[in-house]
């Protein structure tokens, strides 16, 4: 089974250390959520969780084994969905989902495109361009992607429930405890409580 363990991480900005000593592991079918103020390093922590930041101090392994020592191997093994949807505004949101998945190294057909997107809730809004939708089905076009990711062992999320309605929330929380059960991990920031839609081990750490 695998494993992410955080071992006494540190990260510096501008000469101010946000966080240190950081300490966790969580293993498949866990949920680690990251809690904080803003500006308490959040995203840094998360980007470091995916190999993109070094930390100041401190070493994340996967599996036992740092990072660095993984290279693109681990970047197989995962999804990373900033909190801002990277979205293109002339492409359609089936256009932009197959797009971000050729970027992530996979692909999906027509039909797997939309099957996605309608599970998102997004039927009616699927072929057109990005600028027509709102915030909350621009995010909902960039979590479609989890529908189609689910091979992945490891999904790093940065306040994935923002800007999503009541309907939209409870399709996100199936999703992520689907992914739960088969045994994936779950690294996600969130101001407010996560509604699982069923009962999930849940780490926590506050920076």
């Amino acid at each position: 089974m695998n494993d992410l363990t955080l071992r006494d991480l540190a990260c510096q900005r501008g000469g101010r250390t946000l966080f240190s000593g950081l300490q966790s592991r969580i293993a498949g079918g866990q949920v680690l959520r990251v809690k904080g103020l803003n500006g308490a390093g959040k995203t840094s922590l998360l980007r470091m969780l995916c190999g993109l930041v070094v930390p100041h101090q401190g070493t994340v392994l996967w599996n036992g084994m740092d990072l660095n020592r993984w290279g693109i191997q681990f970047h197989q093994q995962l999804i990373y969905l900033g909190h801002a949807p990277a979205l293109k505004d002339d492409l359609s949101a089936i256009e932009n989902l197959q797009f971000s998945l050729l970027v992530g190294g996979t692909t999906a057909n027509q039909d797997q495109a939309e099957s996605a997107l309608h599970n998102a809730g997004l039927t009616q809004r699927m072929h057109l361009p990005v600028r027509a939708l709102s915030q909350g089905q621009r995010k909902r076009v960039a979590l479609a992607r989890l529908c189609l990711s689910t091979q992945l062992p490891l999904w790093v999320l940065d306040e994935p429930f923002n800007a999503l309605d009541s309907l939209a929330t409870q399709w996100l929380s199936v999703t992520l405890a689907d992914h739960l059960g088969r045994g994936g991990m779950v690294v996600l920031t969130s101001h407010q409580m996560v509604p699982w839609s069923t009962t999930v081990i849940e780490e926590s750490i506050s920076l």
